[in-house]
């Protein structure tokens, strides 16, 4: 009798309760802690699960984890959604007003409020931008099969990180960013016509010999970095200086300077760092006559995008300017190439579809493998990097193509190696920040941007080609083709022989 009376209760209870009523009640079943975590637990975990499994994703977190990231992030969320994981293009998805329309009605049913849901949704790409507070939300969304990725959206690792670790946010050691002038060692270039300095890598890449073949003429590279000085001339209204004519050069801004994710206004095109106009002259400096150094594209066309303050791509603004210039240059048809040397330890799914966006659009993608902060030894090729649709550089000791330079990063993703460390410790010389000075860089950044001015003259003597006419050129004439190296893909690559 006793269990009959139980059954009928409960069939009671049951046929009392609407659907909504018990997905609250499941929901509600799976919070176990109702406190967030804090910025020294998220990064502690973030950081054993990079040792551990060589990769950290929100994706694979606890909803409580994710949650925890979210809160420490000005509560903005990034969430990417489509009818499957490749469904990032939205002007290919049927559906995705009302995939998005579905979001965020769970958003408002669960935070209860029907305003300040929805702060941004991007133009191009299935992706959103979303205020969220509770648990719970996070917990419900999860359970939606039209999201591809769902992460916190202004979560500053590399700020907390600093900030846990005792250092100053503005250290130069992590950041990339330097406005200072060097005098070149004479060792260090070779004069070439009309009165250029052309870096001592050059000669080990046989990239001067390669000008007899091609010099960049009519290919346009797209650089994402900090932006380009608008104090050197040479990047500037002298960009046709010396050999170099006929060309354009082009900058953009893409950042927005501030510490609140829903501030808005960009605040301009020139570089404020100093890594974007490093790498600006690495790939396409003039062949100036003013005793300056040369790019390896001299004659490429260039535009830039500012969309970060400096190579970390840690938070909101940084990550949002990124992806708009992916879209931004994946939309220019003039546009063959792009070059990115900033990045992040795990990966961001708004800029992972900005990079798809390009790709699927023809450019070929050339990102930074990494190069070393104080606390990111123990990371591999960083993000994007490792993807699939962009090529890995990293950085090599002169005459070496399997001895990464002190700081940089190596591993299975890597495609390509330039050679910028040298035996006395110096690396490559480029125009300075400030007209009619010159310094040095290093690092996967210039390996990187000397890479993508290397793709420049492949293409400008074969114009007609695609993209992966290009790269299959640029992978014949490395060292290790046709097997990639474990750690350095194809290795150092012979420009004389690509442009033949």
């Amino acid at each position: 009798m006793k269990k009959c009376v139980f059954f009928l209760l409960t069939a009671f209870a049951l046929s009392s309760c609407n659907n909504d009523d018990l997905q609250t009640s499941a929901i509600e079943s799976e919070i176990v802690q109702t406190d967030p975590l804090t910025a020294r637990q998220i990064n502690d975990k973030i950081n054993e699960t990079t040792k551990t499994k060589g990769r950290f994703s929100w994706n694979e977190s606890s909803s409580h984890f994710l949650w925890s990231g979210i809160v420490q992030g000005n509560k903005v969320a990034s969430i990417g959604f489509g009818d499957s994981k490749d469904d990032f293009d939205r002007s290919k998805s049927s559906n995705s007003e009302a995939l998005q329309n579905e979001i965020l009605e769970v958003i408002s049913q669960y935070e209860g409020k029907k305003d300040r849901v929805l702060m941004a949704s991007d133009e191009y790409l299935n992706q959103i931008d979303v205020y969220i507070e509770k648990q719970e939300t996070v917990i419900a969304l999860r359970k939606l099969k039209s999201i591809r990725y769902f992460e916190p959206a202004d979560y500053h690792y590399f700020e907390n990180e600093n900030k846990l670790s005792g250092v100053a946010k503005s250290s130069g050691s992590s950041s990339g960013c330097g406005l200072e002038s060097t005098a070149l060692s004479s060792a260090d270039y070779t004069t070439v016509t009309p009165n250029a300095k052309a870096p001592w890598s050059f000669a080990k890449h046989n990239i001067t010999s390669a000008w007899n073949y091609s010099t960049g003429a009519g290919i346009t590279i797209g650089l994402i970095d900090s932006g380009v000085s608008f104090n050197q001339g040479l990047l500037s209204g002298s960009f046709n200086n010396g050999s170099s004519s006929g060309r354009t050069i082009s900058k953009n801004g893409v950042y927005v300077d501030s510490v609140w994710p829903w501030s808005s206004g960009y605040d301009g095109a020139d570089d404020k760092c100093g890594h974007g106009t490093s790498m600006a002259s690495a790939m396409a400096a003039p062949r100036n006559n003013l005793g300056q150094p040369v790019g390896v594209a001299y004659n490429a066309n260039l535009i830039s995008y500012r969309a970060a303050s400096n190579v970390v791509l840690d938070g909101y603004h940084e990550q949002e300017g990124v992806k708009t210039a992916f879209t931004a240059l994946g939309n220019n048809t003039s546009v063959k190439i792009i070059s990115m040397s900033m990045g992040h330890i795990f990966s961001v799914g708004k800029i992972e579809d900005g990079v798809k966006y390009a790709y699927s659009k023809g450019k070929l993608i050339f990102c930074a493998g990494g190069t070393s902060t104080s606390f990111t030894t123990f990371v591999g090729v960083i993000f994007p990097a490792w993807m699939p649709e962009t090529q890995a550089i990293t950085g090599v000791k002169e005459n070496t193509s399997n001895q990464k330079c002190d700081v940089c990063h190596s591993g299975s993703e890597i495609d390509f190696t330039y050679q910028m460390e040298r035996a006395s410790g110096n690396n490559i010389p480029v125009l300075s920040y400030y007209n009619s000075q010159t310094d040095y860089v290093g690092g996967s950044s210039v390996a990187t941007a000397s890479t993508a001015g290397i793709a420049a003259l492949v293409w400008s003597k074969n114009p007609s080609w695609t993209r992966d006419q290009v790269l299959n050129k640029m992978r014949q004439s490395s060292t290790y083709y046709p097997t990639k190296n474990a750690d350095f893909g194809y290795g150092n690559i012979n420009v004389l022989q690509a442009v033949q």
